[in-house]
């Protein structure tokens, strides 16, 4: 299925084919191991070749597209030590934002959390995946964002394709939904209650429920991982 993206009138051509691509990579609509060619893409977008090379450049140099010599473009396969990279780099700073979480935290960014909380409910009532992806995404850039260290949450998304690749696994198999908001609910309640040390404890089994996951998905899905 091809899920059109419109573009916004304040990016550009390059800025939105880049975009289009990572997120359709991201969310596996374009699965690893497909080869795509310029022309297919730039027909799907309705766009030029140039800023579909580019996009394709961009993208292979965040190791999302391998461009090889007489064989063509391919998407990559999940590579499962640069997803244990992210994630090791993703407990280690969020370790440290929850543990200032803990202190700064006032009314608002509270009630931003538990909103959240409640969204992310309702889509596990729904089996909503895709959104609650979303709303996963959006609980943790809450963290830190509150702790006014929105630029690093920024620098960890730039090398958390592969680790997105295998959550969006984890949901569309069902795997540990009901933890992972129940985890996101204590998480909350640690905060508010400025329990430092068990905030800090739990953000990191949270984040590495993936290492308990990853062998049974490359069993299901053997032809998605490098």
């Amino acid at each position: 299925m091809i899920v059109t993206i419109r573009k916004k009138e304040n990016i550009s051509t390059r800025d939105f084919v880049y975009e289009s691509l990572k997120n359709r990579i991201t969310e596996l609509e374009l699965k690893p191991g497909l080869k795509i060619s310029e022309q297919e893409i730039a027909s799907e977008l309705n766009v030029s070749r140039t800023p579909v090379r580019e996009a394709f450049l961009k993208l292979s140099q965040e190791d999302l597209l391998g461009i090889y010599p007489q064989i063509g473009t391919i998407v990559s396969l999940i590579d499962l030590e640069l997803v244990e990279e992210a994630r090791f780099v993703r407990e280690n700073m969020e370790k440290a934002v929850v543990k200032e979480a803990c202190q700064v935290f006032k009314q608002e960014q509270l009630f931003k959390l538990e909103s959240n909380i409640a969204m992310q409910e309702l889509c596990l009532k729904n089996q909503s995946c895709h959104q609650l992806l979303e709303l996963d995404d959006q609980f943790h850039r809450l963290l830190f964002e509150g702790c006014n260290k929105l630029r690093t949450w920024k620098m960890i998304r730039k090398m958390n394709s592969h680790f997105d690749r295998l959550r969006v696994l984890r949901l569309e198999s069902n795997l540990e939904w009901d933890m992972l908001v129940s985890q996101h609910k204590d998480i909350f309640h640690f905060i508010k209650e400025k329990k430092t040390n068990e905030a800090e404890k739990l953000i990191g089994i949270h984040l590495n429920l993936v290492n308990f996951e990853k062998e049974e998905l490359k069993k299901t899905y053997p032809d998605y991982f490098r």
